[in-house]
This record gives C-alpha cells, structure tokens and sequence, in this order.
C-alpha cells in the first residue's frame, strides 16, 4: 500500500499554515452525533474491565460521555487544566512535520468528520471518534501527556536522521496498539484497539497474535499492519517506564544500528523476546488462505 501522507505537500483550501481547521460543531447533523453516541455505548460497556484504569478515568474527567461529538474548544479548556494538552482540528492526515511539531507543543491533532453507517467497522483515515475517544483520554493521565510530547520531539529530530519508518514503528506499537500489564492482567492502552469493538476483544483473547514484553529496539524494527488486526501485540510494565526508556535513550546510535538490521515480520518471535503468548496465527493465516 502506498504511504498515504506521501502527496501531502501544502495545506488544503480553508486550512491555516499548520494545517488546522475550525471544528466548526455546531455543522454536524444529528445523525453524526448518533454515530459518535452509537460508538461511544458500544465501547464504554465493554472496556471498563479491558482497558487501563487511566484511560476510563480520562472519560470521566473530560466528560466525553456527554451525548454528542465533543466540542473540541470546551474539551481543550478541561485537558489544558490537567496537562496543558488541547485538541486542535485538521481535515485528516498531515505531514509528518507538522504533526510531530504539533505534539512537541502539546497539541493533538483530530479529524473533525465521524465516519458513515458503512465505515462502522473500518475506515482508512482516522476520524473524530477514533482520535478524541481513543486518544485523548489518556492525554489526561501526566505521565502519559509527557510520553505524547516527548515522542512529539522526538520525530522532530528523527527528520533529519531519515528514520521515521523506525519511529513510526514505536508510535504505531506503543500508542495506537499498545499493551499494559497492571495488577497481573493485561489492559488495553492503545487508541487503535480502544476505538475498535473487535480488536478490543481480539487483542487480549483471541490465542492468534502474539503478546510480547515491549522492548524499544525490539519494536523499532518490526513491521506492522495497517488494514487489520495485528499479529503481535507488545506490552509494556507501565508508562513511566515507557517515558523513562524514551527519554534516556540516545536515538542517533540507535538510528545507525537499525539501518544495519533487518526489518522483522509481522509475525516474527525472537529467541530473547519475552513472550507472554505464543500467538497461533490463525486469524492471519485464514485471512490469507481465503
């Protein structure tokens, strides 16, 4: 698959600079806000026992399950009193510059359109419900907030190294299909599991992916799906020790050592890997069998 951010050049028409849009809510139909309510309850009744304690606290102290897609001004004002994060619109994907530039200033970026009755299950972009309720919930929690920025940072500096394909990894790994394990368990973390009903439940139960104890060069060099479940989960023991690795590392040797290996499979288990489950494969092998 092509990389979707590869045209992005300069901002479309009506969008600032730094790509940002009006949110513009009070455009959004009353159908839209019953997607986001439709979503929201599907969700909420079944992650309280799945996800991490700190992200159902974010829920409630940013008041997202107020019936209707959130006004990003009002959830601004109650994230920035927490851990000076806002929520800024833009009109989907945006080059990893300003990206990287918005999140080393403590801004997330949102779509600010909900996906149609026919996208329920899939969509390729992100839209609000994948980027407000799977993410900023956990821009609450400070230890968290400060991961956000330092990966922010990070990229920036990983522009001039021509390593984003290996940041990418540890974003797409850490942030949007992360693992935790607390009190024993294992919790959800990542916004691109908690937005999704079936990877919400595949990812803890389904005996097919593999569930392996995260390590930040481990997961720098693994490859990753983009258009389904993945087949290997990493879990980390919590977030201060995910922001203490990403801050002590030094990045550019890091950088040169990983030019001089090679990428991993999807499905790759390694002799020193700490695995947690042993993953069968089987959803990835009858998905490619049919």
């Amino acid at each position: 698959m092509s990389d979707p951010k590869a045209k992005l050049v300069t901002p479309p028409a009506g969008a600032a600079a730094d790509w940002t849009i009006p949110q513009d809510w009070s455009r959004y139909t009353q159908a839209e806000h019953a997607m986001w309510d439709h979503l929201f309850a599907r969700q909420a009744s079944m992650l309280p026992q799945r996800v991490t304690p700190a992200f159902m606290r974010g829920l409630d102290v940013l008041r997202l399950s107020k019936p209707g897609i959130p006004d990003f001004e009002e959830l601004s004002e109650r994230l920035q009193k927490l851990t000076g994060w806002s929520v800024v619109a833009v009109p989907g994907l945006v080059p990893d510059d300003v990206f990287f530039e918005h999140m080393a200033n403590r801004r997330f970026v949102a779509g600010n359109f909900i996906r149609t009755p026919e996208q329920i299950d899939y969509l390729q972009e992100p839209d609000v419900f994948h980027d407000v309720f799977g993410h900023v919930p956990l821009l609450a929690d400070p230890v968290f907030a400060d991961y956000m920025q330092a990966y922010g940072e990070g990229g920036l500096r990983a522009l001039g190294y021509g390593s984003l394909a290996n940041l990418a990894r540890l974003y797409w790994y850490t942030v949007e299909f992360g693992l935790i394990r607390e009190g024993g368990d294992l919790k959800l973390y990542g916004a691109g599991i908690v937005s999704s009903y079936g990877e919400s439940i595949f990812a803890l139960d389904d005996p097919s992916p593999n569930r392996i104890g995260f390590d930040l060069k481990r997961v720098m060099r693994t490859k990753y799906k983009i258009d389904d479940y993945q087949q290997t989960y990493f879990v980390i023991d919590s977030f201060e020790d995910l922001l203490r690795q990403t801050l002590e590392t030094d990045f550019a040797p890091l950088y040169a050592e990983l030019e001089a290996a090679s990428d991993l499979t999807t499905d790759a288990v390694l002799p020193g890997d700490v695995v947690l489950n042993n993953g069968t494969q089987a959803y990835a092998l009858a998905k490619k069998a049919s």
